[in-house]
């Protein structure tokens, strides 16, 4: 298993609050400097990057000097923006020193949970990773509300995980990893070095947060874990305090805790679509796109002669043949009224048509499932 984390391609590496910022006595500058050059390193691997930060609300309050976490909402909010600008600073000129871009990216619920936006962010940051971009990923704390917050930033990491397809997931904290209980109270608590992220177990033996300025702790680290594992993504839970633990987790080392997912990233999301997506509309198929998506191809606007029901960006729709029969469903990149006007149109016509191009797939393969 650790030799798939190796191999992996597309990693998203979360840092906690008490790492970046010193158990908030200030952003950890030499934590983050050492964090940008092993991430350089990994992109002479041609390892594809994706960082989710916290650490923003932590920075306002020092800057602000507040000595504990506030609870009314209004105040994180204030501390997160005042934050974030630090925060931004910081990995900005750090990279910059590797000769690497970042980009800040800040995201709420809402941002994932309507499929519009979702396909939204995720072009987004996969356009940035074909840029050779290092995405720099936070909850945006200055807007959210008690309905739309992630909670924490580990929740965050698993969901950006899913949205790009990553490989793996890797947690970097203030402890060695999962134990079978917590190693601050028992003293013969021993280290879990792998497991299934499935695994219920690990709920039992996770504790609460960590810290007054950390808002997860290590049971959100077995839940993210749990929930990268639904799009086949592994995770790897490590010290970031520990020498160069970012390029010797990547490296495939005996380090930390490893959760894996009993499925590969494509088959388990494709299990996904085929199980749990209500189907928003259809797509009449020539006899040509038939074969593609059977050959597994992607889905392009060409194949289509008629497009039934109003759907939105991002919805599922099913592919049937002219006889009616469905072949296939997936999550289809562009609404009804654009579908109709370029179904039985090249792709190299769609720009013409609809004034731009989103996506040169009606349905990327990715996103789709034969049935």
């Amino acid at each position: 298993m650790r030799r798939q984390i190796a191999r992996s391609r597309r990693l998203v590496v979360k840092v906690g609050s008490a790492l970046v910022t010193n158990n908030g006595t200030g952003l950890a500058l030499d934590f983050i400097t050492d964090c940008a050059q092993q991430i350089s390193v990994l992109r002479e691997r041609s390892k594809e990057i994706l960082l989710v930060s916290s650490g923003a609300i932590a920075a306002g309050m020092q800057r602000l000097g507040w000595t504990s976490r506030p609870h009314a909402m209004h105040d994180l909010q204030a501390a997160a923006a005042v934050g974030q600008m630090g925060l931004a600073q910081a990995y900005e000129t750090t990279f910059a020193r590797h000769g690497l871009k970042a980009a800040q990216i800040l995201l709420t619920h809402e941002d994932l949970a309507d499929r519009k936006r979702y396909l939204n962010a995720r072009s987004t940051l996969q356009a940035l990773l074909g840029y050779g971009v290092v995405p720099i990923i936070n909850e945006n704390d200055t807007v959210v509300t008690d309905e739309i917050k992630f909670g924490d930033n580990d929740t965050l990491g698993a969901l950006v995980a899913n949205l790009v397809e990553a490989d793996a997931l890797i947690i970097l904290t203030d402890q060695q990893g999962l134990y079978t209980a917590d190693p601050r109270r028992e003293p013969t608590a021993t280290l879990i070095t792998e497991g299934r992220a499935d695994d219920a177990r690990f709920e039992s033996m996770a504790g609460g947060a960590g810290s007054g300025i950390s808002k997860g702790g290590m049971i959100t680290k077995v839940r993210a874990a749990q929930r990268a594992a639904r799009s086949g993504a592994h995770t790897m839970i490590v010290s970031g305090r520990e020498k160069d633990a970012l390029l010797r987790t990547a490296n495939g080392e005996q380090i930390g805790t490893l959760l894996y997912a009993k499925d590969s990233p494509l088959s388990a999301r494709k299990q996904w679509l085929a199980d749990h997506l209500q189907l928003a509309g259809s797509l009449l198929l020539d006899d040509g796109a038939v074969s593609a998506l059977r050959a597994g191809r992607s889905l392009l606007a060409v194949g289509v002669r008629t497009v039934e029901g109003d759907f939105e960006r991002g919805a599922a729709v099913a592919c049937r043949t002219l006889a009616g029969t469905e072949i296939a469903r997936g999550l289809i990149n562009y609404s009804s009224s654009e579908t109709r006007r370029i179904a039985g149109h090249s792709t190299s016509e769609i720009e013409s048509l609809l004034g731009y191009v989103d996506n040169e797939e009606l349905i990327h393969r990715d996103n789709l499932i034969l049935l």
